[in-house]
Formats: structure tokens, sequence, C-alpha cells
């Protein structure tokens, strides 16, 4: 018996949407579970050289849990590009300020 390889034309047919409701959710146990969804994981056509994942929708972005005082402790970081350009914001102020960008953790393609 030959291993099945999903072809391109069978993996268009049969992209799906997943809408995410993130309200209590905690952060990484969430982008992990998004994660395996984007990259088709979940599916029983799985080939780790196409790309088999489904689309992805978050919802409630601002009513993401982070545990253990992990908001405080945790830095987001961001860097200009010039020499001493670099800037840092707690997890904590960093969603005070904008409520959709604490899970960056979460991408937009499969990696």
């Amino acid at each position: 018996m030959a291993t099945y390889s999903p072809k391109a034309s069978e993996i268009q047919a049969q992209r799906e949407w997943h809408v995410v409701d993130a309200d209590g959710m905690v952060l990484g146990r969430m982008c992990t579970e998004i994660a395996r969804v984007l990259k088709g994981k979940h599916k029983p056509i799985y080939a780790p050289h196409i790309d088999t994942g489904d689309h992805v929708i978050v919802i409630n972005a601002d009513k993401v849990v982070m545990t253990a005082g992990k908001a405080d402790r945790t830095m987001k970081y961001r860097h200009s590009g010039y020499p001493g350009g670099i800037k840092s914001e707690s997890y904590a102020k960093l969603h005070a300020r904008k409520p959709p960008r604490v899970p960056s953790a979460v991408n937009s393609s499969p990696s």
C-alpha cells in the first residue's frame, strides 16, 4: 500500500473557517490550538510539506487571560532598526493600550 500524499486540488476544496471566542481563554493554550488549525494538523490529510490548514477568526481578543502574573512580568519588544531603537512594554500595558494586539503569537499564516 502506498503512502497517501494530498494534492493541491484536494486541499483548496477542503478549507474551512473556524471562529474562536477568546473570552476567558488562556493565551498560550489558545495560541497552540489556533496554530494547530492553521497548519492543518487536525485533519487526516495533513502533510508537513503542503499547506493543509484552515482559516481562523478570533473574536473577543481583548478578554484573553494570562496566568500567574505573566502579564506584568512578560515584556513585548520592538525595534526601529536604528542603534538604540529598542522599546519594551509589558503585556499588561499593551493590553490596556491595544487589546487585539496582545495575542501576537498567533500568526495569520502557518509556519
